[in-house]
């Protein structure tokens, strides 16, 4: 359940900011399937992830992260 909520406002910033998961994946350093199983909450990114992702799509933490 919290890896679905991470993925949905994981994708959602994606997208408001106008990345593909194609050119994210790519800033990231990861590989499309990685970053869509996040999306899809099949995978829970980890600590280290989920700041260089804040980081890159200049949000907070909190704002990226689920409530």
């Amino acid at each position: 359940m919290e890896a679905e909520k991470w993925g949905r406002r994981i994708r959602a910033y994606r997208k408001l900011k106008g990345f593909t998961q194609e050119s994210f994946a790519k800033e990231l350093g990861i590989s499309v399937s990685i970053l869509g199983e996040i999306e899809r909450g099949n995978r829970m990114p980890d600590d280290s992830l989920i700041v260089e992702i804040a980081e890159f799509l200049d949000v907070s933490i909190d704002e990226l992260s689920p409530q």
